[in-house]
């Protein structure tokens, strides 16, 4: 049994952006203060909710860095270095241990995409080349490259690789993975509408954009998992369902920004090619806020 990262809800954070672009470091660390302090089990840093596609290389270091300094251990710090170009995984994946991530997240390579055997190779390259657990991430509909579960099966035989957050809506699938690999792959949901039914197959919690919001509440959802408590937990989960659904009503993370804008964090823009949301879902996403009380 390899050792698992972190247990219950893991907050995929976004990332605040001044109004000139730059990072806003000060609300960064306000955003993952108000997690720890409301019980995210672990800070998932440079993710796709924090908009790694768009930074440079310096500011993928920086945002890593500081939030490895900021968490200062509190909780783990998981570090996005995932890559379609495997040399610079590698490399961002040197940098975060040098600069004291706990563990990495790794997505598959997207556009150039590869086979099943190409993401074999491309995930032990960059297991050999560091020494700090790995969660492979699974979400097609991102990069065009699902990881099958026989894929799994080879993944997990590499030490370092410890667990994967599995984001292809594909609940049979997710329950093959959890049959092949057992105690040597940890699965982690990567939707925020399956915590529940990827918990009763036996995962260890879930990376969320919920917990941007409702750091709370998602981490209570996971932990009555945990404990097996279904009923409770689905209690708590329907509350807040709809929200789950209205935070990907645009394109990830567009509606959580704005989410937290309107709560009073100073969220920023999203990076271009992505853009402000329509009027319509601005007001359905506010709507599903006030009746959680969210805002007023």
């Amino acid at each position: 049994m390899k050792k698992t990262i972190f247990t219950g809800a893991g907050v995929a954070i976004a990332t605040p952006f001044n109004d000139d672009g730059s990072i806003n470091f000060d609300e960064l660390g306000r955003l993952i203060d108000f997690n720890i302090d409301n019980g995210t089990d672990a800070i998932i840093i440079c993710g796709t909710t924090g908009e790694s596609a768009t930074m440079s290389d310096e500011e993928h270091i920086e945002c890593i860095k500081f939030a490895v300094e900021k968490t200062a251990g509190r909780i783990p710090v998981i570090a996005g270095t995932g890559s379609n170009d495997t040399k610079y995984a590698v490399h961002l994946s040197q940098e975060a241990e040098q600069l004291g991530a706990d563990a990495l997240l790794v997505v598959t390579p997207y556009y150039n995409k590869a086979s099943q055997s190409g993401l074999i190779a491309h995930y032990k390259m960059i297991a050999e080349a560091v020494s700090l657990p790995i969660i492979v991430y699974s979400v097609a509909s991102r990069t065009g490259v699902n990881i099958t579960p026989e894929t799994c099966v080879e993944l997990a035989k590499i030490p370092n690789i410890v667990a994967i957050k599995e984001a292809s809506g594909n609940i049979s699938q997710i329950a093959q993975i959890a049959a092949l690999c057992g105690d040597e792959l940890d699965i982690y949901s990567g939707n925020d509408d399956q915590i529940l039914p990827i918990m009763a197959l036996g995962a260890k919690g879930v990376i969320s954009v919920l917990s941007n919001v409702m750091p709370f509440e998602t981490h209570e959802i996971a932990t009555l998992c945990l404990e097996n408590n279904y009923t409770e937990a689905r209690e708590k989960m329907f509350k807040v369902q709809q929200l789950a659904k209205d935070l990907f009503c645009d394109v990830n993370p567009i509606p959580v920004k704005h989410a937290l804008n309107v709560m009073g964090f100073k969220a920023g823009p999203c990076r271009m090619p992505l853009s402000e949301m329509s009027d319509a879902n601005k007001a359905k996403l506010e709507g599903t806020m006030k009746k959680l009380g969210l805002i007023k």
